[in-house]
């Protein structure tokens, strides 16, 4: 199992600032399955590990800015949505 996962890994982590939340959390739950499996070698245990390091903080990146946008609904007294903000460029 180890030499197959290792041969899925791509060589760098480049492609993660490229993927969506949910890929990025997808392959994030295969990262956690396959460590808590126990049966990858601990040279790619560790690649993974670091790997999933990267896929989390993206995630947290993109829930982050997700929640900007979010913040910039404007209430009423009431609390109802009203209309929104400009967003602030990225």
């Amino acid at each position: 199992m180890a030499s197959d996962l290792s041969a899925t890994l791509p060589p760098d982590d480049s492609d993660i600032k490229r993927m969506s939340f949910e890929d990025a959390l997808s392959a994030l739950e295969r990262i956690v399955s396959d460590l808590e499996r126990g049966e990858v070698a601990l040279d790619v245990s560790i690649r993974i590990y670091e790997r999933g390091e990267k896929l989390k903080n993206h995630c947290e990146r993109l829930l982050t800015a997700a929640e900007d946008r979010v913040e910039k609904i404007k209430l009423s007294r009431a609390g109802k949505a009203v209309g929104t903000e400009p967003m602030d460029p990225a």
